[in-house]
């Protein structure tokens, strides 16, 4: 969801609020009023009624929905954004160097850097998604190692004990990684509580590369993955608040804006 160039009318802009907190499992006051063109106090009224209506729970600055295990809608994800994603994955592939070994999770941001993956010789890659397995597929000079476990079917990824013992099979130089959210203090942050410890395993098997655009800084998961100071290395998109990924620094983490 693009910011609205003109304020939308009451039953609309509620329905753009109700998709937005469903697809992202979260969404801030700020946030929503920046994306919808209208004030806070406005944002604040609808997510009220919306409320009342039982179609999401209001929480600290924003809304969540009624659901405590969210699952965000993935073609609602794969639009949003899907410029600065598209970036991100193509300077996420310049830091793949050849003959070397990658852990890609799902997710619709890490997806954007494997069209730029199949030019690196001798690449071997690592995932627990269907998705990335499919995409990368076509891709003959890449070895394609799938991490068994238990399919879960809504995103099409592989979880479980039987995922994460496949990681000791392998050296990995380094994992490529989304997020429902990322905070310079708080760190990485995800939405669905059955898939926490397979993520947080495989997000702390090597050196970590999140890619994240900007509404990443603006949402917080209910599943903490992992701590900020795990994050070696931060790619966005040059619109992200320059304040925010000054904190990111000043914790350690190397930032590329792209």
């Amino acid at each position: 969801m693009s910011p609205a160039t003109e304020p939308l009318l009451g039953p609309k802009r509620q329905r753009e609020l109700l998709n937005f907190v469903r697809a992202y499992g979260t969404g801030s006051v700020n946030e929503l009023a920046r994306l919808l063109g209208v004030s806070t106090s406005t944002v604040r009224r609808d997510l009220n009624e919306l409320q009342e209506r039982g179609l999401l729970e209001r929480v600290h600055g924003g809304a969540a929905p009624v659901s405590d295990d969210v699952e965000p809608i993935r073609p609602l994800r794969e639009v949003a954004y899907a410029d600065e994603k598209r970036r991100i994955g193509q300077a996420a592939a310049a830091h793949v160097a050849d003959h070397s070994t990658i852990l890609v999770l799902g997710g619709t941001t890490t997806e954007a850097m494997l069209p730029f993956l199949g030019t690196i010789r001798g690449l071997t890659v690592l995932t627990n998604s269907l998705m990335v397995v499919n995409r990368l597929s076509q891709y003959s000079d890449i070895d394609l190692v799938v991490l068994g476990g238990l399919l879960r079917r809504q995103e099409m990824s592989l979880l479980g004990h039987l995922t994460i013992a496949g990681l000791d099979e392998f050296g990995i130089d380094q994992v490529f990684s989304g997020a429902f959210g990322i905070d310079p203090e708080i760190g990485v942050t995800g939405t669905n509580l059955s898939e926490t410890q397979t993520d947080r395993s495989l997000a702390s098997s090597a050196k970590l590369v999140m890619l994240a655009d900007r509404s990443k800084f603006a949402q917080r998961g209910p599943a903490r993955l992992v701590p900020t100071s795990a994050v070696a290395h931060l790619i966005t998109d040059h619109e992200a608040d320059a304040a925010v990924l000054d904190r990111f620094r000043a914790v350690g983490v190397d930032v590329e804006t792209c």
